[in-house]
């Protein structure tokens, strides 16, 4: 039985308003307050706004775009071997709950498919080892990758709470500067959140229903991981180091 969990909404480093009508806000940060501003530059306002078109659109097994993104993460998964069908047995050995993939998109949208097409292009080689659960001591019950790709896309969108009118934590704010720096930050955030959530999954000795608890810790570690003070850009991560 697989079944799909996602995270609980969680808020790290709270800010505290300067005043009505200002545009910036103030943070304590290592004991010291930092403020960053929440008027966004041209270049963030057009990143932003294509990464939250991005968030919106859904997958629909009918459009040939999303049809084609489906081959390709196929093949860029298993590159020697011949896809058989969109709709096929074969892709429960990716980590999909059932012979149709599409059907585990709901929860994340095509942004999903596009992160892990994205992972498995960048990081082949940790794509492959987290694929295969390469690393480390393995449960018996494993969880499944495709699936826990998608709740990892989820995650991130819930913690990064890019819709909010106003910005409601200081990892959402550090977020939008280094979306300045790369417009592909989310894509190298997921894949970041995806090998920190596989470490600690080994780290905890976790089985399948242990999962969510798993994504939990995996979400306050990126989020103390991007407060850090010399941490500017995702490459920055400490936990960046872990892909090959």
């Amino acid at each position: 039985m697989v079944v799909t969990l996602y995270a609980d909404d969680a808020t790290s480093g709270t800010p505290t308003w300067i005043g009505k009508g200002l545009t910036c806000v103030c943070f304590k940060r290592k004991g010291s307050y930092e403020r960053i501003c929440i008027n966004l530059t041209p270049l963030q306002e057009e990143r932003l706004k294509r990464l939250k078109h991005r968030m919106k659109i859904y997958f629909d097994a009918s459009r040939p775009d999303h049809q084609e993104a489906l081959r390709a993460l196929w093949s860029a998964t298993y590159p020697d071997r011949e896809l058989h069908g969109l709709i096929s047995d074969q892709w429960k050995e990716m980590g999909w709950q059932g012979r149709d993939p599409s059907t585990d998109f709901r929860g994340a949208g095509f942004i999903s498919l596009e992160n892990l097409l994205f992972f498995a292009k960048t990081f082949s080689i940790s794509f492959q080892r987290l694929l295969k659960k390469q690393g480390g001591k393995r449960s018996a019950w494993e969880y499944p990758f495709a699936v826990a790709g998608v709740n990892i896309t989820f995650m991130i969108m819930q913690m990064l709470d890019l819709d909010a009118t106003k910005p409601r934590t200081f990892v959402r704010s550090v977020f939008l500067q280094m979306l300045s720096e790369n417009e592909w930050a989310f894509d190298l955030l997921y894949c970041v959140a995806f090998v920190v959530m596989d470490k600690q999954w080994l780290e905890k000795n976790a089985t399948y229903m242990e999962f969510n608890d798993v994504l939990k810790s995996t979400r306050a570690q990126v989020e103390r991981e991007l407060l850090m003070d010399d941490v500017l850009r995702i490459e920055d991560m400490p936990s960046y180091a872990l892909l090959s």
